[in-house]
């Protein structure tokens, strides 16, 4: 927020320059970002009459004016702006003068007339964005007065970073309550007088039940005269926060909102039909925005409407057709409560993001309205003149925001800041924050004020004792520590001994949003319903991941386009998984982090998973002149994961047929560890990789978090003693029959002979019948007490083969 520091100081004024006043609302938490000067660069610019005007003889556009700039003789002035005219009081950048744009003012002669100087518009001295004729300033400016000291551009702009609890804040009232808690002043201004009223007449107005509005005000204003232009004093305010000036109506409103940080808005009372209703729109109901842009409303959007239709967003944007203009002479004023919870999200729905709908998203002062509404007709009148009616007040009592009452307790206090204030002073300290404050036996009961949302627990109010205290006042104090070292179990190991292992074999970490694009994640997991966010950062960012290979993959793609050529990345984070039974859903995927653990369930819409998972595309290793490049491949990834596993515990870990539409349909697995699904391997679906423009094939896998927690204690194996036999056999077997299927059935028939099983060949060719394949594994046999016979080792394989052909109708090749 911006704001001027001459106007803050109206407010409240502590005796500190200002660089004393930034580093006190920095300390409060009102973290001031920039302090820049409000004069813009120029020199010798002085108000100035023009005292008469004549064509120039040699040119059309031209004038010759005379100009009183408080010398002793009027100064001579060529200007082609069309609204010069005598007795016009301006602003002269005389000879020697500079302007923002580093142009020094010369003595010049202008189609033969010399012009000792240059009468300047707003735009040229970097006042407004009016580049249409000269400024015009009130006649009872003083000519020949500095514009700086005139215009009091002896100021500083203060621009406040302001976290989103404090919305109090966005107001000069605001920060001047905060600065008036911190240096126990009195704040100099206090509330708007009511007006007196000249008519009568109320305008009509009805809110229905269960809107985002829960009070509205509202007067009529009359016979005002909108060709008059907004003051001089109030437009340079309004400059300096960054806001420009459109006409009285608009400059009015938007200056009581950052002076008292109540929104407003005003419609042309002329332009209304019947009475103004606050009501919920209408599915696919049209409203024309201020801005001109059409928007389709939602059910769930509150709308102020007349007889017609809907005029406006409540709390963000009014609509074109009761717009106020020139020509305006009748308008209603609104002032009204929107609930915070009922406007947040609709600014970034609509693409309006307007200085109301921020205020009303942070929360507004529920006491406040009727206020701003006195303080406004007020300014109003006084610029255009015209009659106030009546203030309406509507409000629906039962749901205003209500402050509780909150114990702070002494004992908590002193734990947490690590002092012991007295009570009184604390008291003292809460009053003058504008809290409610009882002192009882063991701290204070406290009240917050209306405007202030934020403080709702007892660590809120400590807080505020700390901040307005100030941070710097709390004593240094060595912390009791007494180490306690607790055992740590053998058999359990850390998440980071998996990332350190990846890094050891070359992998990246990387850190993606948890919030993806929902588009993306359908393609990539069509099987698995994401949640929605109802208020996200962007429509790019608008649910939550249901799986992290999303992140790798974007990551991927950039460093893609960042000319890499390979890359190896992991993640470690959460997905999160719809379920409205709040029970694990039925699947290989959806159970894979509830069945070891992982399962991190706190809602029961919610199943939230810490995932591992990591992504390999092009060259296993970097360029090397003693090995041939070789691609990364599915047994490239499969080997990585193998390391995990084998540092983090003795349980079987099989692979097994699984449908992802994620993963290639013919290099793809499935992960089971001990018999239960722990997640998947695979190259990235070639339909996925044409559709993301990936020149490299992806491979990637997904893995329970908590599969990894388990760690191998180290034991002593004896070697055996006695010779190994290796019988290799070759099987003709269906194209459908796994490696590990064969495994599981030769496992069965050998189990405490059989050491290893190696598969040293697969052949698929025509010199096989049709929808067959040819598997060539080396079976290494050995006991630890004696030497195998022969005959024995015979047995065993003829048991295994024939075991074989009952189960999958293996056939020997000889």
């Amino acid at each position: 927020m911006k704001l001027s520091e001459k106007w803050l100081r109206e407010w409240i004024d502590p005796p500190v320059d200002t660089a004393g006043l930034s580093a006190q609302l920095t300390a409060m938490g009102l973290e001031v970002d920039e302090v820049v000067s409000a004069a813009p660069e120029f020199a010798g610019v002085v108000v100035a009459r023009i005292l008469g005007i004549r064509p120039h003889p040699d040119a059309d556009r031209l004038r010759v004016c005379d100009v009183d700039c408080g010398a002793d003789e009027p100064l001579q002035v060529v200007c082609g702006a069309p609204n010069a005219r005598a007795g016009l009081v301006t602003v002269l950048a005389q000879v020697g003068g500079r302007l923002p744009d580093g142009t020094v003012l010369k003595k010049a002669k202008l189609r033969g007339q010399v012009s000792m100087g240059m009468l300047c518009s707003g735009a040229e001295l970097g006042l407004s964005d009016d580049a249409s004729g000269i400024m015009e300033l009130p006649e009872d400016a003083p000519a020949g007065l500095d514009l700086i000291q005139y215009m009091a551009l002896d100021d500083s702009i203060i621009d406040i970073e302001l976290t989103p609890d404090r919305g109090d804040c966005l107001s000069v009232r605001g920060i001047a309550r905060d600065l008036s808690a911190r240096n126990d002043l009195p704040l100099l201004r206090h509330e708007a007088a009511s007006v007196p009223t000249r008519m009568v007449r109320q305008w009509p107005v009805r809110v229905e039940k269960d809107t985002a509005c829960v009070r509205y005000t509202g007067r009529l204003v009359s016979q005002l005269s909108l060709d008059r232009a907004s003051p001089a004093w109030m437009v340079e305010r309004l400059r300096r926060a960054g806001v420009r000036a459109i006409n009285p109506v608009v400059d009015v409103t938007n200056y009581v909102m950052l002076e008292l940080g109540q929104p407003m808005h005003a419609f042309d009372a002329d332009k209304l039909r019947g009475s103004i209703l606050v009501r919920q729109a209408t599915a696919g109901e049209q409203l024309v925005l201020l801005d001109g842009r059409e928007m389709t409303l939602d059910q769930d959007t509150t709308v102020i409407a007349d007889e017609r239709g809907a005029i406006g967003i409540a709390g963000i944007m009014g609509g074109e057709s009761t717009a106020v203009d020139q020509r305006t002479v009748n308008i209603f004023f609104e002032s009204a409560l929107f609930l915070p919870e009922r406007i947040a999200g609709k600014p970034r729905r609509y693409a309006s993001h307007s200085e109301s709908a921020h205020r009303f998203e942070r929360g507004v002062d529920p006491a406040g309205q009727v206020e701003a509404l006195e303080y406004a007709t007020e300014l109003l009148l006084g610029i255009a003149g015209g009659q106030a009616g009546p203030v309406g007040d509507w409000q629906d009592s039962a749901r205003l925001p209500q402050r509780g009452t909150v114990l702070v307790r002494r004992s908590r206090l002193m734990r947490i800041l690590g002092i012991d204030p007295d009570v009184q002073s604390v008291s003292t300290l809460f009053t003058r924050l504008g809290i409610s404050t009882v002192a009882v036996d063991d701290g204070w009961q406290v009240v917050a004020p209306s405007y202030r949302y934020d403080l709702a627990i007892e660590e809120d109010y400590i807080e505020e004792v700390a901040r307005i205290l100030g941070y710097d006042a709390i004593p240094r104090t060595s912390p009791v520590h007494r180490p306690v070292l607790r055992p740590v179990p053998e058999n359990r190991l850390p998440s980071m001994a998996s990332k350190r292992l990846l890094a050891q074999r070359g992998y990246q970490e990387v850190i993606t949003y948890s919030f993806v694009d929902e588009s993306r994640q359908s393609v990539l997991r069509p099987d698995l319903p994401a949640l929605k966010l109802a208020n996200p950062i962007s429509s790019e960012l608008a649910v939550m991941r249901t799986t992290l290979v999303g992140g790798l993959i974007t990551t991927l793609q950039r460093n893609l386009a960042r000319q890499s050529t390979s890359m190896s990345l992991f993640e470690t984070g959460l997905r999160f998984l719809a379920n409205e039974s709040g029970q694990p859903v039925a699947s290989l995927d959806s159970c894979i982090a509830a069945d070891h653990g992982g399962d991190l369930q706190s809602d029961p819409g919610v199943q939230q998973q810490n995932m591992i998972a990591g992504l390999v595309a092009g060259r296993r290793q970097p360029e090397n002149w003693n090995a041939s490049a070789q691609e990364a491949d599915f047994y490239t990834i499969k080997s990585d994961i193998e390391s995990l596993f084998s540092q983090a515990n003795e349980l079987p870990v099989t692979y097994v047929p699984v449908q992802l539409a994620l993963l290639h349909p013919g290099q793809r697995a499935g992960i089971l560890l001990d018999g239960k699904p722990v997640g998947y391997v695979g190259a990235l679906n070639p339909s996925l990789q044409q559709a993301l423009d990936l020149p490299l094939l992806p491979f990637v896998f997904e893995l329970s978090l908590a599969a990894l927690s388990g760690s191998r204690v180290p034991r002593a194996i004896p070697m055996s003693r006695f010779p190994q036999v290796r019988r290799d056999i070759a099987l003709l077997v269906d194209e459908a029959v796994s490696y590990q299927a064969i495994v599981d059935v030769i496992r069965a028939q050998a189990p405490a002979m059989l050491q290893d099983i190696r598969l040293f060949d697969v052949y698929q060719g025509d010199k096989l019948p049709e929808g067959k394949k040819s598997m060539a594994l080396g079976l290494i046999l050995q006991e630890f007490s004696r030497t195998l016979e022969d005959s024995e080792v015979d047995q065993v394989i003829t048991a295994i083969v024939a075991a074989l052909e009952v189960a999958h109708g293996a056939v020997l090749r000889i």
